[in-house]
């Protein structure tokens, strides 16, 4: 039986929240002061101009980076370290089946095959346990996706790696600044991949980098030149060297020129990211039966979005339900996060790639079947995914706690 409370704004009650959510303006003069200046030089092409080899440079001192590499997208990112990385023809990728479809392009450009390890239950995060029971002899890489700006165990992500002798990549397209017990993520990984669309921390419209920091110099030259059709452009003189396709990846100024004033800007999106999602965890953690995502210890999240589980064997309502109820309350929200997990897409349960052909996952046996991986599944299932700001307010995510309380109280049991 349900606890008694306070009528919900859906049945006619007084809505919890009312005023508009504090918003502010991601882009201004410092971009167009930017972007003046790249016009100003007469080329657009990163080679010839300033603002690309600027915006990684600053990028590298932020992230106390020796190299990184500049892209047109976050996609662009993944399949250039994974370009880098030798991926090839039939080697298996492990990856998070909760992830946007850019994680897997490129793995399927290079014509591997994506498989995908169960996630842990609370912090929505890649399982070491089922990473080690998904590899084989033909495994070559992990790519390690933090969601919503948690960080992955990356300790024993990287401890798998070095005794299986596979790459690791991390998707940091939705975790700028997070921390895994005092290290960024996108540092940790033998590559580290960022993206700058317009639904990132920062955005370029479009773009991505890749962090390099594997030791081995040749590695960094691989990315560079994989992200531009085979050039070298690293020294006065440029040469290409046609051994393998490599397609155009490359940043333009335009974009460059964006991303040094939006990288001035991150630390502190980011830290009021960080303040504005712990602060709602805490008022939220203690209701029955909603369970914030669990943040590893000693890290930081920087909470791209904001999502919860529910336990609905607490509640009298379903997950649609309390997802309806909460919007009603002026709370924005979607029920899950993708629509399901991306192997049962029809690209993977169909195997089809390339029209006309099951190419390449006729060179494995990936298992894409309904319930591989049950707790991703369950995930989907149960969880409520907020929008996140750095320009809400504290009253904001006061009112947003207090909105989870209320429709969580009267569906209780």
């Amino acid at each position: 039986m349900a606890i008694h409370t306070e009528p919900l704004a859906i049945h006619g009650g007084r809505k919890t929240k009312t005023a508009p959510f504090g918003t502010g303006n991601r882009f201004g003069l410092e971009e167009a002061k930017e972007l003046l200046e790249a016009l100003d030089q007469n080329t657009l092409f990163y080679h010839f101009g300033s603002k690309v080899k600027t915006f990684l440079r600053n990028f590298n001192h932020l992230y106390s980076l020796k190299h990184s590499v500049a892209a047109s997208s976050g996609t662009a990112a993944i399949h250039i370290a994974l370009g880098a990385a030798g991926v090839t023809e039939g080697d298996e990728v492990i990856t998070s089946p909760i992830t946007d479809q850019g994680t897997v392009i490129g793995i399927l450009y290079q014509n591997a095959i994506p498989v995908f390890a169960d996630l842990e239950p609370y912090s929505f995060n890649l399982d070491p346990a089922s990473i080690e029971k998904s590899i084989t002899s033909r495994t070559k890489a992990i790519i390690a996706v933090h969601l919503a700006g948690v960080p992955c165990r990356m300790d024993a992500i990287m401890k798998i790696a070095e005794q299986h002798g596979l790459v690791v990549i991390e998707d940091c397209a939705q975790s700028y600044l997070a921390e895994y017990n005092g290290r960024l993520t996108g540092t940790i990984g033998h590559f580290g991949c960022f993206s700058t669309n317009d639904f990132k921390h920062i955005s370029t419209g479009d773009g991505g980098m890749v962090a390099v920091n594997d030791e081995d110099e040749e590695v960094y030259r691989r990315a560079h030149a994989f992200a531009d059709k085979n050039y070298s452009r690293l020294e006065e003189t440029v040469t290409r060297k046609i051994a393998s396709l490599a397609p155009n990846y490359r940043m333009t100024e335009l974009q460059g020129a964006v991303g040094i004033a939006q990288l001035k800007k991150l630390p502190a999106i980011c830290g009021r990211r960080t303040e504005l999602g712990d602060r709602l965890t805490g008022m939220i953690h203690d209701i029955k039966g909603v369970i914030p995502q669990e943040i590893p210890l000693n890290s930081v999240s920087t909470y791209w979005f904001y999502m919860f589980r529910l336990d609905l064997e607490a509640f009298t309502c379903s997950r649609k339900e309390f997802s309806d109820a909460l919007a009603e309350e002026g709370i924005p929200n979607q029920p899950g996060y993708i629509p399901e997990v991306l192997y049962r897409q029809p690209l993977f349960s169909e195997r089809s790639a390339y029209p006309g052909t099951h190419y390449p996952f006729s060179l494995g046996r990936p298992n894409y079947e309904a319930g591989s991986c049950p707790i991703a599944e369950r995930i989907l299932e149960t969880a409520v995914k907020l929008p996140m700001s750095e320009f809400y307010t504290d009253l904001d995510v006061e009112e947003i706690a207090k909105a989870i309380r209320k429709v969580a109280l009267f569906y209780q049991k």
